[in-house]
């Protein structure tokens, strides 16, 4: 494993990636007393995992491919800060075989596997072909190489001789990129350009592979680990078929469809396939499970995997920790050849992302971000308070892992601490993962990737309540009238508005998603009285309010609500909900709002493909623009029928959020 001549004590760590794994990396080291050295770039400068370094070198720029991906930056970090060994973490350059090999150049350990082993599984065709030989069980399939013209006869018969459905998919590359099902002959043509372009976008190659489907598989892996005196173990499976757009959000350690039978099989072909490649270090077996039972071989991630937390928590085991033993060229522990499970873990990776609008990544800054300490949880993450959540990197906020003696304990705290959690600023997945959690399918284990295909993200998570919508209109009105009389100079404990003689009522608009709340209330000798869209509020009583707190009563219940003002924008969260109310303006400026029929741009982003011409009639859906962002691609499609009255942007154009990227004159197309 070690790069190095001679293997020895690791004095000097750099981590050569950012966030919470540079974070979790680093936490580790320091136990093993080991100093640290993290790179950052420009963006980064202030984060986290900075601050938890011993020492710190900028990589000047924001994009990766100027920062994090620039190998000869920082193995020139770790030869100016005397450090002797780099950890890769995951993502980046952690799969790089060429960067493995400029830290043996460099008389630099490379925390991970050989060089070999790398250049052995990089080509997911080539690691089809050796795990084949080596007896692990592989799906049919076609490769279709980077330079190749894509003939549609030939493409269309290749995928004939497969079969349908059928999987296209990046050769160099994971995470969902360069990926698409075929399920008919004539979308295959369309699916191979897509998923080459993609690929080619994201990973430098567009080869792409062809491989029959496996309707409702489950998607699970087994942790591997070697050392350098040939002994190769497995750490048991892990369950990750919980997935959106083929990216894990939900993993658990062990599978609830696995017993002891299938789990000795699995472990039996994943160390068979490490031992063929000769692999050292922390490395994970991919595999795709038919409801069978039956399971074929998808590829080895010759890294840590983002998953580990839930491995670690159910063996006892610091993954990190015997990566950085094994570097230094000791054996695995007997707790490690001799494991044992303990309990059931899960994790749940929590994004800025939006489930109800294609999982459409956010950015901006994050102005609150508190998880409960809660026994049996824990909290994996990379930012804080103040960071910004750029769109740059993966819009990954943190991984949240509880561990319970049972399924179902580590599933209740696990949804307990996400839905008790405060995240205010770019949207998130949180509601959907809870949802998840508490869906009776997941928690009868009855699972598989195309869990999120039969369950829709919205009509998981639905619109907040009436309930909820009336309350925390009327918490953040009060708190508002709160921080506005604390901040008075005369007459404090007078509420905002009152009156001797009875005058109109205050007036307050919000806007929660894209529902539009209207607010009267007024304060009297009598307590208060209010009405939410028209509709009174009854059994009305204010117990309490502050500026970040309201203790109501509604309806004869009592409900405390916690509310956090930045700017317009309120956040209030109870036991109902977490809503974002954003308050409207009473005399908004004008020029402000946009044209009717604009479509905005949802996110920041680099504009790759125009697909209508200004002019062009138009179908309802039609995509007009596609632009890539956080290194995804997303369209931006014609909500109706109509023609292009103006066409905004050009490829290669960067955009920010909100701004015009077409206007549509509704008509018939």
């Amino acid at each position: 494993m070690t790069s190095r001549t001679t293997p020895g004590p690791i004095r000097k760590l750099l981590v050569a990636n950012r966030g919470e794994i540079a974070e979790r990396v680093i936490r580790s080291a320091r136990a093993l007393d080991i100093a640290t050295v993290a790179v950052h770039s420009d963006p980064d400068a202030d984060a986290l995992f900075v601050e938890a370094a011993d020492e710190a070198v900028l990589l000047p720029g924001a994009a990766a491919a100027d920062t994090y991906l620039r190998a000869d930056l920082i193995v020139e970090a770790a030869l100016a800060t005397g450090a002797d060994a780099i950890h890769p973490g995951y993502g980046f350059l952690s799969e790089n075989a060429e960067f493995a090999r400029r830290c043996a150049q460099a008389g630099l350990i490379f925390v991970g596997p050989p060089v070999e082993a790398i250049e052995a599984m990089g080509s997911k065709i080539a690691a089809k072909e050796l795990m084949a030989k080596a007896g692990v069980p592989v799906l049919p399939g076609a490769t279709i190489d980077d330079a190749e013209d894509v003939d549609a006869a030939a493409v269309t018969a290749m995928a004939d001789d497969i079969g349908y459905p059928l999987l296209v998919k990046a050769a160099f590359g994971g995470g969902g990129r360069g990926m698409r099902i075929v399920r008919a002959a004539g979308d295959v043509v369309e699916a191979v350009t897509g998923a080459r372009r993609e690929a080619a976008s994201a990973f430098g190659n567009g080869t792409v592979f062809l491989e029959r489907y496996v309707e409702n598989p489950r998607h699970v892996e087994v942790q591997i680990f070697g050392d350098t005196q040939g002994t190769v173990v497995h750490l048991f499976e892990r369950e990750c078929s919980i997935q959106r757009r083929y990216q894990k959000i939900i993993e658990e350690a062990p599978s609830p469809a696995v017993d002891e039978a299938l789990r000795a099989q699995l472990g039996d072909a994943a160390v068979a396939a490490g031992a063929a490649i000769g692999y050292t270090g922390a490395g994970t077996v991919e595999f795709v499970m038919a409801p069978s039972g039956e399971f074929f071989f998808l590829e080895v991630n010759t890294r840590l995997q983002v998953e580990h937390p839930v491995t670690e928590e159910i063996t006892g085991l610091d993954l990190v920790a015997l990566q950085l033993r094994v570097a230094e060229g000791e054996p695995l522990p007997i707790e490690a050849r001799e494991p044992t499970i303990t309990g059931h873990a899960v994790e749940a990776r929590l994004y800025a992302e939006d489930p109800a609008a294609d999982y459409r990544p956010g950015s901006g800054p994050l102005h609150r971000f508190r998880v409960p300490d809660l026994p049996g949880v824990r909290v994996d993450t990379g930012v804080r308070d103040g960071s910004v959540v750029g769109t740059n990197y993966d819009p990954m906020l943190a991984k949240v892992i509880a561990h319970g003696r049972t399924r179902a304990e580590a599933v209740r705290k696990l949804a307990r601490a996400l839905s008790e959690a405060r995240i205010h600023g770019p949207v998130t997945n949180r509601d959907l993962l809870v949802a998840i959690l508490r869906e009776p399918e997941f928690a009868a284990g009855a699972i598989d990737t195309g869990y999120l295909t039969r369950h829709d993200p919205a009509a998981l998570v639905g619109l907040p309540g009436k309930d909820a919508v009336a309350v925390h209109a009327l918490a953040a009105a009060v708190a508002g009238q709160a921080e506005r009389r604390a901040q008075a100079r005369v007459q404090r404990p007078v509420p905002t508005g009152w009156r001797n003689v009875a005058s109109a009522p205050q007036h307050a608009e919000y806007r929660i998603g894209e529902t539009d709340v209207d607010l009267t209330y007024r304060f009297t000798r009598h307590g208060l009285g209010a009405q939410v869209d028209g509709v009174p509020l009854d059994g009305l009583a204010v117990l309490d309010a502050r500026p970040d707190r309201v203790d109501l009563r509604v309806g004869g219940i009592r409900r405390t609500v916690e509310v956090h003002q930045v700017g317009d924008t309120v956040y209030c969260d109870s036991v109902l909900a977490a809503t974002t109310l954003v308050e409207r303006p009473r005399l908004p400026e004008p020029g402000t709002d946009a044209a009717p029929g604009s479509l905005l741009a949802p996110m920041p982003g680099t504009v790759i493909r125009v697909a209508a011409e200004q002019g062009q009639l138009v179908e309802a859906g039609a995509v007009i623009a596609v632009f890539e962002a956080m290194k995804m691609e997303h369209a931006v499609r014609a909500p109706v029928a109509g023609l292009v009255a103006e066409l905004s942007v050009r490829v290669g154009q960067n955009v920010e959020a909100g701004e015009t990227v077409a206007v549509i004159t509704e008509e018939e197309a």
